[in-house]
């Protein structure tokens, strides 16, 4: 019996003490740590060799299509600009649109840049919209649309002629000044805004004075109407800022106002309707005001031709200036005198 029992508690008891239990331990996670850091190692490595893998690929290919980029279309003679459709609505010349967009024929087409060429040209004073539209194989089409001036404009109170004036601007709607270098015939009939001296006047400059923008503005509200053919603007002064001094093709005069001109035009409206009804010719009208409306009509046209026809009440006597010979002539100028003396007197006593 304790012969089983002693072989029990051999069998049952531990083979090491804590020391060499903690040294296995020990040994056990060295192993485990070593083996974690070489599996992160290799990871990396396997990382970082695919990552250099796909860049030589993405370098390799990134090269092979410049090349073949370069070789099929930018250095291909197929691909050379020969033709350059330029159409415009204006005045501006071929010559000038393609020096300013420095573009010219016989360069690659894919070398030009359209956003560039686009910039260039928009800069013109004169252009008010413009497409560039590359065709292959070897077209590139420009379709430009001008501004259209409304009127002249200048600083000066008074100008004979802006066609020779360099005082003189052209504008359009929206208030851009243009210097056009071809001046067409229908530029003759457009009105002039005179007496803009409250800014300077450059080519491609937006007017920003309130007298200017009114002026415009009037002219628009007046073309859009049916008062275009009643009412034709020929002038419109601005050297009054208070108001518009507006003179139309039959020479009547008007003051507007800086605001609210769509009831002054309405008011005008009514006036060229009563003169219609009346047959009389307005001749100056003052529209700043809002009653009590100062108004004078022109006399009419037999009027005038009466004045200057008509004699005065009282004739007019001409004395005849005698005349005397100088020289040798005045003895006989005397002596025919003197003959004609006793004829005046035998005349006068017969009577």
């Amino acid at each position: 019996m304790k012969l089983a029992q002693n072989n029990s508690r051999s069998r049952n008891r531990r083979m090491s003490n804590m020391r060499k239990r903690r040294q296995q331990h020990l040994l056990d996670v060295k192993v485990r740590s070593r083996r974690a850091t070489q599996h992160r190692i290799r990871k990396v490595l396997v990382f970082f060799s695919k990552l250099a893998l796909v860049a030589l690929f993405c370098g390799g290919g990134y090269v092979g299509a410049r090349e073949a980029a370069r070789r099929f279309f930018f250095d291909n003679p197929d691909y050379q600009l020969k033709a350059i459709e330029l159409q415009t609505d204006g005045t501006l010349q071929r010559e000038q649109i393609l020096r300013t967009a420095d573009l010219r024929e016989g360069e690659n087409i894919f070398r030009v840049n359209l956003a560039r060429v686009h910039d260039q040209i928009q800069q013109l004073p004169q252009v008010d919209e413009v497409q560039v539209v590359r065709k292959l194989p070897g077209e590139i089409d420009i379709h430009v649309v001008e501004r259209k001036p409304v009127a002249w404009l200048t600083n000066e109170k008074e100008i004979s002629d802006p066609f020779v004036s360099d005082a003189a601007f052209l504008v359009d709607a929206r208030g851009v000044l243009m210097k056009e270098k071809k001046l067409l015939p229908e530029y003759l009939g457009l009105p002039l805004i005179l007496g803009c001296s409250s800014e300077s006047l450059e080519p491609g400059k937006i007017v920003e004075s309130p007298e200017a923008k009114t002026a415009l503005e009037l002219l628009r509200l007046s073309a859009s109407s049916f008062m275009q053919t009643r009412f034709q603007i020929r002038e419109i002064d601005l050297s009054k800022s208070y108001c518009l001094l507006v003179t139309d093709k039959n020479h009547s005069r008007v003051a507007f106002g800086l605001n609210d001109l769509e009831e002054q035009l309405q008011r005008l409206e009514r006036f060229l309707d009563y003169c219609d009804h009346t047959k009389q010719e307005l001749e100056t009208l003052n529209l700043v005001v809002q009653r009590n409306i100062p108004v004078t009509f022109a006399k009419p046209a037999a009027a005038v031709i009466n004045d200057t026809i008509e004699p005065a009440v009282e004739p007019q006597v001409l004395k005849a200036i005698p005349v005397h010979a100088q020289g040798k002539s005045a003895p006989r100028a005397s002596n025919a005198h003197r003959n004609s003396a006793p004829l005046a007197s035998q005349r006068h006593k017969k009577d």
